[in-house]
């Protein structure tokens, strides 16, 4: 398996899919995006400045009754026009973006989306079973991002610094349940424990990990969501 590389953690006068777009700070980064037509979404909460002349408007997320009862972000906000808009998440981490082709997709960790152009859709999923016992046993969300134009881009948010992998085939990777970010649709998700014992044959705990079977990417942070939402 390669070793994971760190993601770009700035960029100048990038160009895709119609908008322009640049990421800066170090600390706590912020996305400026340069519209100049075109429609982007991002979550409400996430706004730092604008143009005047950028319409900003709200909509409703799909299925927005089964998110509420979870605690999940109902509403997205959606800018258009002629102008300048910038965001930014209020903790300290890593914002990137994902270019993406028409019928490419992404698997996106809940709470880690930060903006799409309009050409990437959206829809969800909720996890539950072994893989949701970090989370009080009652599931957690994995968003999906698909892209259905000719191209879109998806900028997501990750605490501390991001690195992505590919993984080959059959190649697999443990994880720390609370780092992994973002995965391809074909790369699979188990969690497995690891029983810890003494020399004293007595038990010293467990550890637990989400492993990860390729083919495709997959994305992860070096800041433990759990710590990071505490």
């Amino acid at each position: 398996m390669p070793v994971p590389v760190l993601k770009p953690t700035g960029v100048t006068n990038e160009s895709f899919a119609g908008v322009t777009y640049h990421i800066e700070g170090e600390l706590v980064p912020v996305l400026h995006l340069e519209l100049s037509g075109e429609r982007v979404y991002f979550e409400h909460n996430i706004l730092l400045w604008k143009d005047p002349s950028v319409e900003v408007t709200a909509a409703v997320m799909p299925g927005a009754m089964k998110r509420m009862l979870a605690g999940m972000p109902v509403f997205v906000t959606e800018a258009k026009g002629n102008g300048r808009i910038a965001f930014s998440r209020d903790g300290a981490g890593h914002v990137f973006a994902i270019h993406m082709k028409q019928g490419d997709a992404v698997d996106v960790r809940e709470h880690q989306f930060l903006a799409a152009t309009h050409q990437v859709g959206y829809t969800y999923s909720r996890v539950k079973g072994m893989a949701s016992m970090l989370f009080g046993g009652t599931g957690f969300f994995i968003d999906t991002f698909r892209c259905a134009g000719d191209a879109g881009v998806l900028w997501l948010h990750g605490y501390g610094n991001v690195f992505e992998v590919q993984l080959a085939a059959g190649e697999v990777i443990d994880v720390e349940p609370g780092a992994w970010l973002y995965k391809s649709p074909t790369v699979k998700m188990d969690t497995i424990l690891q029983k810890l014992s003494t020399s004293l044959f007595s038990s010293a705990g467990n550890l637990t990990w989400n492993r990860f079977t390729g083919p495709g990417t997959l994305g992860f942070q070096s800041y433990s969501v759990f710590m990071a939402t505490e």
